[in-house]
């Protein structure tokens, strides 16, 4: 793994429930606090070390099949998308898809991780 952390996180969690998610969260965080739903989206406050974090959550993306968790902060427990992915599939027992750098220019946009059960490959991820 790499110690760089990344400033935001998003993966993408296959056919896994809402209430699936949520327990997720509850679990890694200190504290989850439900917030605004707008259709397929659900706001949050996670607490992590003593730290508020925006995680949103939108249902039904990139073919219906994947659901897109995305804390906006650096604070989190993981230092990359990746190691969020990894814990991820873990837990939830789905395949789990990030992309594979930090968005960064020049990035490959279709370059992501697909993590499940305990492999990571690199594919390409077209999402269009």
């Amino acid at each position: 793994m790499t110690t760089d952390r990344h400033p935001d996180i998003e993966i993408y969690i296959k056919h896994c429930s809402l209430e699936q998610i949520e327990a997720w969260l509850k679990a890694r965080a200190e504290q989850l606090t439900t917030g605004k739903t707008q259709g397929t989206i659900c706001h949050y406050q996670a607490i992590f070390a003593g730290q508020s974090v925006p995680v949103m959550v939108n249902e039904k993306v990139v073919g219906k099949a994947w659901t897109s968790v995305w804390f906006d902060a650096d604070c989190t427990p993981w230092a990359t998308d990746l190691d969020c992915a990894q814990d991820a599939a873990q837990a939830l027992a789905t395949q789990i898809r990030c992309i594979a750098s930090g968005w960064q220019e020049g990035d490959d946009p279709d370059e992501w991780w697909k993590v499940e059960n305990d492999e990571t490959t690199q594919i390409q991820w077209h999402t269009n």
